[in-house]
């Protein structure tokens, strides 16, 4: 046990958040079972590590933040872990791979009807399906995802920023108001195209080279969030690392599942399977027409954003695909989004029809909002897309 405290201690002195994640003011830390899920590389061990501090501070051994790939609970149970751990005072857990654990779902089920004096909070892959696939936290875990840095989230950070969140009807009625008031701080336009290069995942901050960092985290992805915790054989990585590489070469684009199929020697349904698990790990999307959804064909399938494209192929990214997928990953967190129609690529919350443009040279139609890329500011129903990173 001390040497848990001992970790838990140095990671606090050595690891801090840059940014204060907009998910720490969302979550009711009043709960009993909390889980954080997350895709690879978006910070869930620095978020728990955050709360730790925010909440309680170096040295209070009340909260203990351990990681089950520890080879210590090879030997131990959680469940012998946490009597331990509550008999010396402690009240809040905070678990990381979780799924690293056979039986982490019974054992928390467990420690929540018998000790409802501890707080667990624990983090897992967002290929995970918490309530679905673990009958025995139903009704009982508060589930939460962490995404990556927003943009608003990486200005403040790289210009040092306060900049709070805005609700997409506050955008669409005072773009103009809000992108003035922060143009005349501050020109968002460069801080922008980097974000959609290597904004993302806060490891960019790191002294490595992002791109190969980001293309091991993709491959990470595939091998343990995908593969391990779908329990699929090994044997079969080669076919769904193929089948991210053509989709990716192709998004946004209309999937062809029988060319797909053939191409990775496989069946439709098993294709159809795959996209939804890449989709799962948060290395696509897929937008359906609005009232469609898996596992119907998706109207087209998107990356999950705009970094995931430069390392596949760094010299060959469409623009435009950036501008559609930065819009999407930041529409997607809070709102129904749809294929568009009328001419248009979104449908938001089956009310706001949306085109994305590279300027503010466009044919205006009334009934349009159009995110603008190159512009500070807009007017009317133009509006910055680089605004529509301010919605979390």
């Amino acid at each position: 046990m001390e040497t848990f405290y001992r970790t838990h201690n140095y990671l606090l002195e050595h690891t801090s958040s840059p940014v204060k994640r907009q998910l720490m003011d969302e979550i009711n830390w009043n709960d009993r079972l909390i889980g954080i899920k997350g895709s690879r590389g978006v910070g869930k061990t620095t978020f728990l590590l955050e709360y730790a501090r925010e909440f309680f501070g170096r040295d209070n051994r009340e909260c203990l933040y351990i990681n089950l790939n520890h080879f210590y609970f090879t030997e131990r149970t959680l469940v012998d872990f946490i009597e331990e751990f509550r008999a010396k005072g402690g009240k809040a857990l905070l678990i990381d791979q979780v799924f690293k654990y056979p039986d982490w779902s019974k054992e928390l089920r467990y420690c929540y009807d018998h000790y409802p004096d501890i707080r667990i909070v624990f983090s897992g892959s967002s290929v995970m399906r918490l309530k679905e696939e673990n009958p025995d936290l139903s009704g009982l875990v508060a589930s939460y995802n962490l995404r990556g840095f927003s943009f608003r989230e990486y200005l403040n950070l790289m210009a040092k920023t306060a900049y709070p969140v805005y609700s997409l009807e506050e955008i669409i009625r005072d773009h103009t108001a809000i992108a003035d008031s922060i143009c005349s701080k501050v020109k968002p336009m460069p801080f922008f195209q980097d974000y959609l290069h290597h904004g993302y995942y806060p490891f960019f901050l790191e002294k490595r080279n992002f791109s190969e960092n980001l293309l091991k985290t993709m491959n990470m992805m595939l091998e343990v969030d995908v593969l391990y915790i779908k329990q699929i054989e090994q044997s079969y990585l080669p076919k769904l690392r193929k089948l991210l590489y053509l989709l990716a070469i192709s998004a946004p684009g209309v999937p062809n599942i029988s060319q797909l199929s053939k191409d990775i020697e496989t069946s439709r349904a098993t294709v159809m399977n795959y996209i939804k698990y890449l989709t799962d790990a948060r290395l696509t999307d897929m937008l359906y027409l609005d009232g469609e959804r898996f596992p119907k064909k998706p109207a087209k399938v998107y990356m999950h954003n705009s970094n995931l494209m430069f390392p596949i192929r760094p010299s060959d990214v469409n623009p435009q695909a950036v501008r559609e997928t930065f819009f999407y990953n930041m529409l997607h967190k809070d709102h129904h989004v749809n294929m568009g129609t009328k001419n248009t690529h979104f449908m938001i919350d089956r009310t706001y029809h949306f085109r994305i443009e590279e300027s503010l040279r466009v044919r205006n139609n009334p009934d349009v909002y159009y995110a603008v890329d190159k512009t500070g500011a807009g007017g009317e129903n133009l509006i910055p897309l680089w605004l529509f990173g301010f919605l979390y």
